[in-house]
This record gives C-alpha cells, sequence and structure tokens, in this order.
C-alpha cells in the first residue's frame, strides 16, 4: 500500500511579491517606533478619559445640586397648597434614579461618627447618652459616585456632655458655664481684687504740724500758791532776833 501524493496548500496561489528595499530594513528598530506610538495613543486615551470623567463628574454635580433645589421647593407651603408638592416629589424620584444608575447614591450617616472625609460639621448639639463627635441630623445630604465622594455631607454631630457642666468661680463664689468661666490666672500673678487695689500714698505731715513745739499744762494740785508779802516790821524784827519773819495775816 502505497501513500497517495498530497496537493500542497500553495497550489493554485501566487506567490506574494516582496516590496523591494525590505531586506534592508532594520526590524528592531520598526518596531522600537511601533512601541513609542502605542505608548503615545495609550497616555492620549488615559488623558481623554480623565477629562471624560471631570466632565462627568461636574454634570453629576449640578444634577445633585437640581435635587437640592427640588427638595427646597417641596419644603414651600405655597407650591404644596396650589398641589405641586405632588409633582416636584416624582420628578426628584426620578431625577434620584437616573442618579442611581450612573453610580450615585446618597449618603446615610446618622448615627455614626463623623468622618471628615465624608462629612463637614456645621453645629453641635448636646444629647445625653450619645457619643461625641456622632451624627445627629443631615443638614445638606452627601452623595457617593461609585466608589469616590462626590459631594460630602454637611451635619450637626453631638458634643461632650461636659460642655453644660457649671465651673464654681472661686473669685465670686458662684456657678458658672464652662464657656462663661473667667481664665485661670497666670502662675505668679496676685489672686483676688487684692493685686487691683493701689496703696494709697501716705502724705507727709507738714513741717508746721511736726515743728510746732508742745505748750505745757499745769495741773492744779502740781500749782504752788504765790508767797504772801512780809511786812517791814516783821523784817526788823527778825534781824535782830535771828529768826524768820512772820508772814502778815490776811484779814478777812
Amino acid at each position: 500500500m502505497t501513500d497517495a501524493p498530497t496537493a500542497s496548500p500553495l497550489t493554485g496561489h501566487r506567490p506574494l511579491e516582496v516590496p523591494p528595499g525590505v531586506e534592508s530594513v532594520d526590524l528592531e528598530a520598526r518596531f522600537t517606533q511601533l512601541l513609542f506610538r502605542a505608548s503615545l495613543l495609550g497616555s492620549k486615551l488615559t488623558e481623554q478619559k480623565q477629562q471624560a470623567r471631570a466632565a462627568q463628574r461636574e454634570l453629576l454635580g449640578v444634577l445633585v445640586e437640581v435635587d437640592d433645589a427640588l427638595a427646597a421647593l417641596g419644603l414651600d407651603r405655597e407650591l404644596v397648597a396650589h398641589g405641586r408638592g405632588a409633582g416636584l416629589e416624582a420628578t426628584r424620584r426620578r431625577l434620584l434614579g437616573r442618579l442611581a444608575k450612573a453610580g450615585v447614591r446618597p449618603m446615610r450617616l446618622e448615627g455614626l461618627a463623623a468622618d471628615p472625609a465624608l462629612t463637614e460639621i456645621v453645629g453641635t448639639e448636646v444629647r445625653p447618652g450619645v457619643a461625641p463627635e456622632t451624627v445627629l441630623q443631615t443638614v445638606v445630604t452627601g452623595f457617593f459616585w461609585e466608589q469616590d465622594v462626590l459631594r460630602r455631607a454637611q451635619v450637626v454631630v453631638a458634643a461632650p456632655e461636659s460642655a453644660l457642666q457649671p465651673v464654681v468661680d472661686p473669685r465670686i463664689g458662684s456657678a458658672v458655664s464652662a464657656a462663661d468661666a473667667p481664665p485661670a490666672p497666670v502662675e505668679g500673678a496676685a489672686v483676688g481684687d487684692a493685686a487691683l487695689v493701689e496703696e494709697a500714698p501716705v502724705e507727709e505731715a507738714s513741717v508746721e504740724e511736726t515743728e510746732k513745739p508742745e505748750e505745757p499744762t499745769e495741773s492744779a494740785e502740781s500749782a504752788e500758791p504765790a508767797a504772801r508779802p512780809v511786812p517791814p516790821r516783821a523784817r526788823r524784827q527778825a534781824r535782830v532776833t535771828g529768826r524768820p519773819p512772820k508772814r502778815a495775816k490776811r484779814k478777812k
């Protein structure tokens, strides 16, 4: 048994013509040029995608602001009284549905800890039993766009309960709030009102008062009565006898 001859695959086809000068082409250099061009096209494509995403982000931000406007109009009493509230709510639901298809969804942050990457704190409120920095109310709704944050939410968070505890002021002896408490005295400074009282200058006594001599005073007991005059006759007798003369008696 002999094998039958098989037909060649090139049977009936014309051979490809080789362009002149192909043998002298540097294939490595040509391949390098193709890689460089592919890199340029890839960078341009990436840049175009980034620009398209930025434009899409801007458009979605505008649509989110439209949702804010619709929510504000839904709270208008005049429009609600004229029966426009239902139409505004339907329009808003349709808009949110379109945003959801584009990957935009609202944030639900009530009861969670405030994250600076997701929230912007615009107010605080003391709630007993609630941990500080817990989101209590959303003032402006925030939105996610796929894995990115399209817009941060504006929220009101819980404040520490210590903000309401009274502080006793030692200066006035009464309780005041922590916000109204006076600043603590500086170390080394005088405490109380004694630091504010200036010593009154001592007035020097006048020269006339200090140099004025004191007038002598005589008491009635220490004063001796004036000596009585001795008559001439008694003086002569005293000279003769050597006795002291007798004082003359006063006539009553």
